[in-house]
């Protein structure tokens, strides 16, 4: 023990870093460049911080780092990469190619163009539920405790603006209003408010920017080989830590077409929520979530009668926005309902219904009760 701590003085005198080595796998097995760019990726992680202890996982290779052998087979592989995890042998891990249960997610992190603003996208990978909406409103969770874990404490958030960004929106505000701590992000935009646009994903204008998994992943293959012609992402950390509800493994999910560079940042990235202790935060942040009506939130479909007849029609000239492009029909269905006419459309930042300027108010004060708005 005397031994270890002298030389964990000098290796602090050396390098400036103390503290204990964290132990990050890193299996082989998969990449569309060869196994030789994935131990490149893993040699570039060890020698940019001494504090970490990169273990490979796969078949024999040339290297200095540590490995853990098995044969050519990713199934292998993941299984061995399972066993260490569960041991404690390792902390955390980086794969690419696997298989998350229903629940869990992946939080991936990018390096955006406009400023270089670092970015979590909830989700990349994996499937958070199976209602879409669900799916958000739990990614946007997620985001938030991936951030917190590593090193944003108070993350701000913002929510694409894809469908069902407004119910998600709605459902976020719900808990936010029953004491549930989130901080929404402002669009760069002159309309503002959380519901972010395109120059807000090159800008990184949020923290967390919430999205389904399907967009997610398009998004970080984009940030992270547009600059390379696409077969090599060379930016950005990776398609992120899979995150759930009592999910306690970190495995930090690569694409095949990971270079080296993102393969390198994943590892750190793995290592810091594993020293943020990420699925704790998640079990805490999930519990605050639950008592402010997480469970509640997912409300009924709403119904209209089958035939709604339509009022006489007039002009509309008056835009109502606001309203998810998932409900834009039965929101137009519920105002001709109550004798109001109403076309559906869709304005520059989302899709509107256009009403007369005398039905403005009413059909707003409906819309809010019906719970569109």
């Amino acid at each position: 023990m005397l031994a270890e701590g002298f030389l964990e003085a000098a290796r602090l005198l050396e390098t400036g870093e103390g503290g204990d080595r964290i132990r990050i796998g890193l299996t082989t097995l998969g990449s569309e460049h060869g196994i030789a760019e994935v131990v490149r990726g893993g040699e570039l992680a060890q020698k940019a911080n001494p504090r970490l202890e990169v273990i490979l996982i796969g078949p024999p290779v040339e290297s200095d780092l540590p490995q853990v052998h098995t044969d050519a087979c990713a199934a292998d592989a993941h299984r061995k990469m399972e066993e260490l995890l569960d041991a404690g042998e390792i902390a955390a891990a980086v794969t690419m190619h696997y298989n998350f249960p229903v629940g869990v997610a992946t939080v991936g992190k990018v390096i955006t163009p406009a400023q270089g603003r670092e970015m979590y996208l909830a989700t990349t990978t994996g499937t958070a539920a199976t209602d879409r909406v669900q799916a958000m409103i739990y990614n946007a969770l997620y985001g938030i405790a991936v951030a917190r874990a590593t090193g944003v404490p108070e993350p701000t958030v913002g929510i694409l603006n894809v469908d069902g960004s407004r119910q998600v929106e709605r459902a976020l505000n719900q808990l936010r209003e029953r004491g549930f701590r989130i901080q929404p992000a402002e669009s760069l935009r002159a309309d503002g408010g959380c519901i972010m646009r395109g120059n807000d994903l090159l800008a990184g204008t949020p923290d967390v920017m919430v999205c389904d998994t399907l967009t997610g992943n398009l998004l970080m293959k984009v940030f992270s080989a547009y600059t390379t012609g696409g077969d090599y992402e060379a930016s950005g950390y990776g398609y992120g830590p899979g995150v759930g509800p009592g999910y306690n493994r970190i495995i930090n999910i690569v694409s095949r077409a990971s270079g080296a560079p993102v393969i390198a940042a994943s590892i750190a990235y793995a290592a810091e929520a594993a020293r943020g202790k990420l699925p704790r935060v998640l079990a805490e942040l999930w519990e605050a979530a639950e008592k402010a009506g997480l469970s509640s939130l997912a409300l009924p479909a709403k119904t209209t009668p089958r035939e709604v007849k339509v009022p006489p029609r007039k002009p509309v000239d008056q835009e109502i926005s606001g309203i998810d492009v998932l409900e834009l029909d039965n929101a137009a269905k519920a105002l001709w309902q109550e004798g109001i006419y109403a076309e559906t459309g869709m304005g520059c930042s989302g899709p509107v219904i256009l009403v007369a300027a005398e039905d403005l108010e009413k059909s707003q004060e409906l819309l809010k009760e019906s719970g569109y708005l």
